[in-house]
């Protein structure tokens, strides 16, 4: 068996006392002692709270031909990026199922990094690879060199700011900029994250020394806007109730973006890009199941594969995700059903335990983040 992975941050984990998990190979923070899950949740939805997301992988396409790459391996429209900005995106199989879903950044004129999940780390970056070689273009695996933090809440911006020299408020959500942070120089801070909050990501060195070092600092910084440091366990459930797909969950290699929900980040009028073709036809086809959200009306949480069920018994779906939703204080879940249950107030019934409890289709995203007056 492959060794187990650890972040740069490791040590400062274990030294804080965080509950460790295996995930997709990596020893990583659940949760910390100073709360838990549903704490380091509210501090999210409410202050701030702190991530290590290392486990991230990354890679960088440069060259006369990276756009084109780009273009032909992912769905979103890569020409539509200026310098600084980003874009969420995927990459697609060539029946239009999912590779990965990425976050595609343009860093210079022929200069674009993708960041990609950490369960798929090895399998993307051969697929880029492979897929890119027509192309003038030198693809790089960096994902070994950052330490990935994500500093993430209403708050974040105000904790950020005391720690670099970079005008935050002029870093637009979903666009990026390169400057000095708690002394480092050039560290790249994009205004992405993965919890339905306002939020940054900043890329460093990835050296244990200086990981730790700017670990603390954010903490420390953040003592007055209630910071806390958050584990895998609040970051699911924080993506839940914003109603972020997860590889492996919403997302998979036998799930295709119109059944995603996924297709306003898909540009079918952009040149030809991988799975195109089978989308077209899977379009004119029609949808076989839907992804939708779904509120337990009856006590009980849907977990990730249970079975839902008709009113009248027949088996018609699976949940993809279902969590106690802690800032909604509702138990929800995401789930594949055919597009006749998919309407809202649709009643359906997930087996929990042998016993079919009653769920109802509702709007998504489960929360929006309250728009700034």
């Amino acid at each position: 068996m492959p060794a187990t992975r650890i972040t740069a941050l490791h040590a400062a984990h274990r030294r804080m006392g965080a509950k460790m998990v295996d995930f997709n190979g990596w020893e990583m923070p659940v949760e910390y002692p100073s709360g838990g899950i549903i704490a380091e949740h509210l501090a999210v939805r409410r202050g701030v709270g702190i991530f290590d997301v290392s486990h991230m992988g990354d890679i960088r396409l440069g060259g006369p031909g990276a756009l084109a790459a780009v273009q032909h391996i992912s769905m979103n429209d890569a020409s539509r990026l200026a310098i600084g900005q980003a874009q969420y995106s995927a990459m697609l199989y060539p029946p239009g199922t999912f590779v990965d879903d990425v976050i595609v950044h343009r860093l210079g004129e022929q200069d674009y990094l993708l960041v990609i999940n950490a369960g798929t780390r090895e399998k993307d970056f051969g697929w880029v690879r492979d897929q890119a070689g027509p192309f003038e273009c030198k693809v790089e695996d960096l994902s070994d060199n950052y330490t990935q933090i994500a500093i993430q809440g209403p708050k974040a911006v105000n904790l950020l700011q005391k720690l670099t020299n970079a005008d935050l408020s002029a870093v637009k959500f979903y666009w990026f900029t390169h400057a000095a942070v708690c002394g480092l120089k050039n560290i790249l801070i994009a205004r992405t994250g993965y919890t339905g909050e306002d939020g940054f990501e900043i890329y460093i060195p990835a050296d244990e020394s200086t990981s730790t070092s700017v670990w603390d600092q954010v903490l420390d910084a953040g003592r007055e806007f209630g910071a806390v440091p958050c584990g895998l366990g609040a970051r699911n459930t924080l993506r839940l109730e914003a109603t972020l797909a997860l590889y492996g969950h919403e997302i998979s290699d036998t799930i295709n973006v119109w059944e995603a929900g996924l297709d306003r980040f898909c540009k079918m009028e952009k040149p030809e890009f991988i799975g195109r073709a089978a989308l077209e036809k899977a379009r004119a086809t029609g949808l076989r199941r839907t992804l939708v959200g779904l509120e337990m009306v009856e006590r009980g949480i849907a977990r990730d594969g249970y079975k839902v069920f008709a009113e009248n018994g027949r088996e018609i779906g699976y949940v993809t995700s279902g969590s106690f939703a802690p800032f909604l204080k509702k138990n929800i879940a995401r789930a594949y059903v055919p597009p006749e249950f998919a309407a809202v107030g649709s009643v359906v019934r997930v087996e929990i335990r042998g016993q079919g409890v009653k769920a109802q289709v509702v709007p998504t995203p489960f929360y929006k983040r309250p728009r700034k007056s």
